[in-house]
């Protein structure tokens, strides 16, 4: 049967890797229903027009004259507005690609679990938020969540689900981003672009710079202890350069399996695409011999705090995670806007973290939404203001 198939961010480099996917497949396997997007007008209006979705709706309402007059008579229902978004998570699919970056994909996300349908979960950020909110909703609807980010998907496939006693540990690889080698003093002058250029992976910036700082890995450490059930304790973060083998785990009995793969993020979304099968995709093939060498080394969390940080998060619960997320995403676009140094990222991060500890319920578990959104504005608000 063709699957009905609903991309939020589609516009984004997750959300184009679908589509391409997509265009490669046969023509009756898939049918793209709905797509969003936050501000990209112009490419959600040609996604449109090739795809023929029934719903497409629009984040930012600045550019939606031009989405109306681009589909003009097409019969394509247009949304816009924050709303529009949630509608889309909710519009009825088979499969939902849930790619809005940061927690601004929270909401639209939930909407899709809700429909107790299968979620390919590439925004991290749902369960860094609101982890014990979002792991609830999920169980609630019976939804299937089927992780994207190349390290977590990795995991998916390689982890007896069936017999979770039998796993010691997740190892998270880690590329070391584009600052690895550098010392600590010659992080103080890395610029904008220098951070964007990632040795491995081609990502949207906030991503990179997400990359550059390892607070990505600090996120996907997180999100993989909800989507896993393992205490920080279980996780652990290795740096491996080649982006090869994306994720590893450790059995009780000194086996450890890994997933291994070209660095290209078609091979995890086609994962998730297929499940339960796999498809065929024209990602490059694997040459070991080619490649000759993989390399592993422990991280600096000294030089690079934000692995401290989001570990502390973790371990603290509560309102920690949703803190260092909402903090982490005001501080990298003051960064990107050129109005905060790449070293003073991680400490603006850790002073807006300090100054909620004094709080009553700073690690009493989020009951809902409501409280999630309170404290990620309130997290936010005071992160503006030290920036």
């Amino acid at each position: 049967m063709t699957r009905r198939v609903t991309i939020l961010g589609s516009t984004g480099s997750i959300g184009e890797s679908t589509l391409s996917l997509i265009r490669e497949s046969a023509p009756d396997d898939y049918k793209i229903v709905c797509l969003s997007a936050h501000t990209n007008a112009d490419a959600l209006a040609k996604q449109a027009l090739e795809f023929r979705p029934e719903f497409v709706a629009l984040g930012n309402a600045d550019n939606q004259d031009f989405l109306h007059d681009a589909l003009a008579g097409t019969g394509i229902k247009i949304g816009v507005g924050q709303k529009a978004l949630i509608e889309a998570g909710a519009w009825h699919s088979d499969f939902i690609m849930a790619a809005i970056v940061g927690a601004a994909g929270l909401e639209p996300t939930l909407a899709a679990v809700e429909q107790g349908t299968t979620v390919g979960l590439a925004n991290k950020e749902c369960l860094v938020c609101a982890g014990d909110v979002f792991i609830k909703a999920v169980k609630s609807a019976g939804a299937t969540l089927l992780p994207v980010d190349s390290e977590h998907n990795a995991i998916f496939q390689v982890l007896n689900q069936e017999r979770p006693n039998e796993v010691r540990r997740l190892i998270l690889t880690a590329s070391g981003g584009p600052f690895r080698t550098l010392t600590t003093s010659q992080l103080q002058s890395v610029t904008r672009a220098q951070a964007l250029n990632h040795p491995v992976w081609d990502m949207g910036e906030k991503i990179s710079i997400d990359s550059a700082t390892l607070m990505n890995k600090g996120l996907e450490l997180i999100e993989a202890s909800y989507l896993f059930q393992r205490p920080s304790s279980q996780i652990d973060i290795i740096i491996h350069p080649q982006s090869i083998i994306h994720s590893m785990v450790e059995y009780v009995d000194g086996s450890v399996l890994s997933q291994m793969g070209s660095p290209d993020m078609r091979i995890p979304i086609a994962y998730a695409l297929a499940w339960p099968l796999r498809m065929e995709t024209t990602v490059q093939q694997l040459n070991l011999a080619k490649i000759q060498k993989l390399e592993f080394y422990p991280p600096d969390s000294d030089k690079f705090s934000a692995l401290r940080l989001a570990r502390a998060a973790l371990e603290a619960g509560g309102m920690a995670p949703t803190i260092l997320n909402a903090s982490n995403e005001v501080a990298v676009e003051a960064f990107l806007q050129d109005r905060l140094k790449f070293s003073a990222l991680t400490d603006c991060i850790e002073i807006v973290m300090n100054s909620f500890k004094s709080e009553k319920s700073f690690a009493k578990p989020l009951q809902s939404i409501k409280d999630v959104l309170d404290i990620d504005e309130r997290a936010r608000v005071r992160t503006r203001e030290l920036v």
